[in-house]
């Protein structure tokens, strides 16, 4: 998870993302009515145009409207993997490791009577509680952690986590901020409390040189506005080739049983390709303990 003691400003981009798509993307296929609510009103502004589809005239605004628009072409694609694969497999607990504004724990029928723990580092899990206010229904349990400090299985284990229960595990859009060490030890830590019939959905990049200069392009953009960007305080720290995360999670007693890029599932869908590249490096990797 990022290494910053503030609220992470990528989980208010990627909700920014999911709001941008909500029936707009995939009509049918993907919704997520949680993300506008948890949404501050400055942070909607961005939203609307991309929705309206009619790009501002400043620079400034148009540099925003881009960063989220971008962010919808993803998360679409992104979410109805993950969604697909939480249905597809049934179990008594979920685990959303660095959750950010996820809001499954709202949005999803399939969820209800399930016990769903969302894990974050203290700042961002507070900013995620300030926000989630306003939504209706039955909250997940907040377990904070500092990562690198904290240990996982404990922290879980003491909001009513159960080791002996098979999991489903959503690692959705972490991976890169960490390094290969932190990836290995978080797998090692998830295992360790992993019931036979868990499941594991890691969303993780594939090495390209294209999507990081594309960042670095992103940043530049942002400062000729006068700000910082958005990844400023986050940058990504590691990237996996899917042999590698696989032989990692083989390890650890996973199986995979599913591993595709989003490219792969857009297209499957239906859905306009903008960034082909972006999407083809980001993966859905699906493994499970028999």
């Amino acid at each position: 998870m990022p290494r910053t003691p503030r609220a992470s400003r990528t989980a208010v981009l990627v909700c920014q993302g999911r709001a941008a798509a909500d029936a707009l993307i995939a009509p049918g296929r993907f919704a997520d009515p949680t993300a506008l609510p948890l949404l501050r009103p400055d942070e909607r502004e961005a939203v609307e145009w991309v929705r309206a589809g009619v790009p501002p005239r400043t620079w400034q605004q148009r540099i925003d409207y881009e960063t989220v628009r971008a962010a919808a072409g993803l998360m679409a694609p992104r979410t109805i993997a993950i969604d697909d694969a939480v249905r597809a497999h049934p179990s008594p607990q979920v685990v959303i490791l660095g959750a950010g504004l996820d809001g499954r724990a709202w949005r999803m029928p399939e969820l209800a009577g399930v016990t769903v723990f969302e894990v974050d580092q203290p700042a961002t899990q507070q900013d995620k509680r300030d926000r989630a206010a306003a939504l209706a229904g039955a909250p997940p349990r907040f377990v904070p952690v500092n990562f690198g400090r904290d240990r996982l299985a404990e922290a879980l284990a003491a909001h009513g986590h159960r080791a002996d229960l098979a999991t489903t595990w959503i690692w959705e859009g972490v991976v890169p901020y960490l390094t290969r060490a932190e990836v290995a030890a978080t797998v090692e830590a998830l295992a360790a409390c992993s019931a036979p019939g868990s499941r594991l959905i890691v969303n993780f990049q594939s090495p390209a040189t294209s999507t990081n200069l594309g960042r670095v392009l992103a940043r530049l953009l942002t400062a000729s506005t006068g700000r910082s960007s958005v990844w400023a305080n986050e940058p990504w720290r590691s990237t996996w080739k899917p042999a590698a995360m696989a032989a990692l999670l083989a390890r650890h007693g996973y199986t995979v049983t599913r591993d595709e890029h989003l490219l792969d599932t857009a297209r499957a869908l239906g859905l306009p390709v903008r960034r082909a590249i972006s999407l083809r490096h980001s993966r859905v990797m699906i493994a499970d303990r028999p």
